[in-house]
């Protein structure tokens, strides 16, 4: 935005932080306090123009408060400034992840997802079916019981969290290994007979202030349930690129994860050739990376409300269970459940 987009935001931002009648001296005051210097009289003009536009209603001397159309207005402007922080996130776990594939200790990042454990019950079977085909970020997974958090995530009672590998963890690895790695974007993989086919749709990481498996998740445009019965669906993927020279060491350290259980490359493409019908660049290697958050999906296929939080933070990679032991952690969480 240009100063004047980011003054008009700024003094929006004001009116919606104080909710009360709040006059140009206030607003004023409280801009200078966040390193933003406007005149009284320069805030009168601004907010006389917003007033026109019929974003904010002016009650005289006592002040101005914000409307309907402003808050519209307010949180429009603040998803335009999101847009790219979830590139910088990315950016930011994959540095700040430690996990060492030749210790099998440290942190990796995982997505969180809070459901009831009920529901859970029910699709349980389902999930760990995704699990067995491949169709997600490697074989492990961790339950978190009632009153745990992961990040911002803390899990409710009658809920447990449901903790999935995310697929930057991938980039870290990488990366510690001196392989830096683009990512490009998110979307969903046609199947066919179980093999991938194309993108059919895609949301580019640098574009978007969510993340893009959680949109298709949450719009219902996934088919897992397709995918898990005769391996005709559509399942969320991630599309990266790495220099052309690393594809040896790619390849070799793809092996070493899928050992670990950290296994996700769904194909791995040849120096500057499309992969699944996707260009890359001159130098490059695009890879699919098979997304983190697609065993929960199968719950909101089933009509289940499932709460997913990308990159939710970082866990402990021992604290990782196979997924065919999640049956029994469910059923450890439903006993202490039930004693408290």
């Amino acid at each position: 935005m240009d100063k004047t987009a980011r003054n008009r935001v700024a003094i929006l931002n004001v009116l919606r932080r104080t909710k009360n009648l709040t006059t140009s001296r206030q607003i004023a005051g409280c801009l200078a306090d966040s390193g933003v210097l406007l005149s009284e009289r320069t805030v009168r003009l601004y907010l006389s123009a917003l007033q026109q536009e019929g974003l904010v209603d002016s009650h005289g001397r006592r002040g101005h408060t914000l409307n309907e159309r402003g808050l519209t207005e307010v949180q429009a402007a603040r998803t335009q400034e999101r847009v790219g922080y979830l590139s910088a996130k990315i950016d930011q776990m994959t540095y700040r992840m430690s996990f060492d594939l030749q210790t099998r200790t440290g942190s990796v990042v995982v997505n969180t997802s809070v459901v009831r454990v009920d529901h859970l019950q029910r699709c349980l079977e389902r999930v760990c079916r995704v699990f067995e085909l491949g169709y997600a970020m490697g074989t492990l997974a961790c339950m978190l019981r009632p009153g745990e958090r992961v990040g911002g995530v803390e899990v409710p009672p009658g809920h447990v969290g449901f903790c999935t590998v995310c697929s930057i963890t991938l980039n870290g690895v990488l990366l510690k290994h001196g392989v830096p790695v683009r990512s490009r974007f998110g979307g969903l993989i046609e199947l066919q007979s179980g093999r991938p086919v194309r993108f059919v749709e895609i949301i580019r990481y640098d574009g978007t202030s969510i993340d893009p498996l959680e949109v298709f998740i949450r719009s219902g445009m996934t088919d897992y349930h397709g995918a898990i019965k005769d391996g005709c669906g559509l399942i969320g993927a991630s599309f990266r690129e790495v220099p052309d020279d690393s594809r040896d060491v790619v390849e070799h350290l793809a092996k070493r994860l899928a050992a670990v259980g950290l296994g996700a490359f769904m194909r791995i493409g040849a120096p500057g050739q499309p992969v699944l019908e996707w260009p890359v660049g001159e130098g490059r290697v695009g890879a699919v990376v098979v997304g983190g958050l697609n065993p929960m999906a199968v719950l909101v296929e089933a009509g289940y409300p499932v709460a997913s939080s990308a990159l939710s933070g970082l866990l402990e990679y021992h604290r990782l269970l196979p997924y065919g032991q999640l049956p029994e952690a469910l059923a450890g969480i439903v006993a202490g459940e039930g004693a408290m």
